[in-house]
């Protein structure tokens, strides 16, 4: 369960820097989305909180970055137009390895 815990935890890292680009616009703030920014990093650290009873801290805290980093990665390209370069898709490639050897050598 505490596994579980941990990839929601990593999915709620990717709604925080989505609130937050949408929550401060040429236009002013938009307290919706801060507020929808701050639910989810409230959640994402709820559930880490949770997770770390039985994952060890420093695998925890690199599958719940590296999750949080290769999802917003995937937003941006996907909604944001960011660049989609080749190396940059390797590169987040690395992280998705490195979680999953995290996994499998706990």
């Amino acid at each position: 369960m505490s596994w579980l815990y941990l990839v929601i935890a990593g999915i709620f890292e990717w709604g925080w820097p989505v609130g937050l680009k949408y929550g401060w616009t040429e236009n002013g703030v938009h307290w919706g989305w801060v507020a929808f920014g701050v639910v989810c990093m409230t959640m994402s650290g709820a559930l880490l909180l949770l997770s770390l009873r039985v994952v060890p801290m420093g695998t925890a805290y690199a599958v719940w970055t590296g999750i949080g980093a290769a999802g917003t990665f995937a937003i941006g390209i996907m909604f944001f137009a960011e660049p989609m370069a080749l190396a940059r898709i390797f590169f987040v490639g690395l992280i998705l390895v490195g979680i999953v050897g995290l996994k499998l050598s706990s």
